[in-house]
C-alpha cells in the first residue's frame, strides 16, 4: 500500500500564522485580542484603501502594501490593500477590496523551513516579496499593451480611438505608479527595524532583494508612463501633419479650380463683350474681327495658363 506524505500546516510553523481574507469588524476585532494588535493597525485594516506604509509598535510592525494584478479582460487592473501585522510570535494577514490571495506566501513558509525558521519577520517577509514579484507581470502586459500602440498609431486609425486608448493606458500606468513608488522606501523602513545581529542577517538581506525588485519596477513604471506620454505626443504630432497635408492637399487643388476658372473665363469675356452687338463697335464690321476675337481669347488663354504654371498652380 503506498502512503501519502502528508501536507504540513500552519500549525507545524514555528510561529503563529493567520490569514484573514475580507474580515468583518468581528473577525478583527478577534484577532486584535488574541495576538495585541495596535487600535491604530486594527483601524487602517477595517478601513482599508490605505497607502503603502510601515509603522512600529514597540515590538510589533504593521505593514500595509497595495496589491497589483491584471483582470482578465486586460483593460483594467485590480488593486487591494494587504495588510501585515507581525508580531514577535505571530503573523496576521488581512486581505482586503479583492486582494489577490497570499496563499502561495504561506505555501512558502510551509515549504521552506529555514525560512520559517528565521520567525514571524520571515511571514512579512514571504508576503511583500509575493505582491512586490507580482508587479512584474503587470508591467509585462501594459508594456506589450504600449508596443501595440505602437501601431496603431502609425495606422490610419480614427483619433478618438487611438486617444481612447492612452488615456486609458495612461490612467493604468498612473494608478501602478501609485501603488508601486512608496514601496522601496517603505521596505528601508523595515529593514531598518530589523536588528543587525547575525539571527536577523539573512532577513535583512532577503528585504533589501525585495526592496531591489520593487525598484526595478518603479523604474520600469516611470519609463512605461514616459512611453505613453510620448506616444501621445507622437499621435498627436502625426494628426497634425495629417491634417496639414490634406490642407495643402485641398489648397492645391483649389489654386488648380482656380486657375482653370480664370482660364476659361476670359474666352467667356471676350465672347461677351463681342455680343452685345452695340452698332459703335468697329470690329463687329470688320474683315478680320472674327479672327482677331478668337486670337484675343487663345492668347489670353494662354497667357494665364503660362503665369499660372509659373506661379505652379497648374
Amino acid at each position: 500500500m503506498a502512503h501519502v506524505k502528508a501536507q504540513p500546516s500552519v500549525e507545524s510553523l514555528p510561529f503563529d500564522w493567520v490569514r484573514l481574507q475580507a474580515p468583518d469588524a468581528g473577525e478583527l476585532a478577534r484577532a486584535g485580542e488574541r495576538f495585541g494588535i495596535h487600535a491604530l493597525a486594527a483601524e487602517d485594516a477595517a478601513t482599508g484603501r490605505q497607502r503603502p506604509k510601515v509603522e512600529r509598535f514597540g515590538d510589533d510592525v504593521a505593514c500595509v502594501i497595495r496589491a497589483v494584478a491584471v483582470e482578465p479582460d486586460a483593460e483594467r487592473l485590480a488593486f487591494g490593500d494587504i495588510h501585515v501585522y507581525t508580531t514577535p510570535t505571530a503573523t496576521v494577514v488581512v486581505e482586503r477590496d479583492g486582494a489577490p490571495s497570499t496563499a502561495p506566501a504561506e505555501r512558502r513558509l510551509l515549504e521552506d523551513p529555514d525560512l520559517a525558521r528565521m520567525g514571524a519577520k520571515a511571514g512579512l517577509y514571504a508576503v511583500l516579496d509575493l505582491v512586490v514579484d507580482a508587479y512584474e507581470p503587470v508591467v509585462d502586459e501594459l508594456e506589450a499593451q504600449v508596443d501595440a500602440l505602437e501601431e496603431q498609431i502609425f495606422a490610419e486609425l480614427p483619433g478618438g480611438d487611438v486617444v481612447r486608448v492612452i488615456y486609458g493606458l495612461h490612467r493604468r500606468a498612473v494608478a501602478l505608479e501609485r501603488a508601486v513608488q512608496p514601496v522601496p522606501t517603505m521596505l528601508d523602513d523595515v529593514r531598518e527595524l530589523i536588528d543587525d545581529d547575525a539571527h536577523e542577517l539573512e532577513l535583512r538581506r532577503l528585504f533589501r532583494d525585495v526592496r531591489d525588485h520593487a525598484l526595478r519596477a518603479d523604474g520600469r513604471v516611470r519609463a512605461l508612463r514616459d512611453l505613453i506620454d510620448h506616444a501621445l505626443s507622437t499621435h498627436l504630432a502625426l494628426v497634425a501633419q495629417r491634417q496639414s497635408e490634406s490642407s495643402l492637399r485641398q489648397a492645391d487643388q483649389a489654386k488648380k479650380v482656380s486657375a482653370w476658372a480664370a482660364i476659361l473665363f476670359t474666352p467667356s469675356l471676350v465672347g461677351a463683350i463681342y455680343g452685345m452687338n452695340f452698332a459703335t463697335m468697329p470690329e463687329l464690321h470688320w474683315r478680320y474681327g472674327y479672327a482677331y476675337a478668337l486670337a484675343l481669347m487663345l492668347a489670353l488663354g494662354a497667357g494665364l495658363w503660362g503665369a499660372f504654371k509659373r506661379a505652379r498652380w497648374l
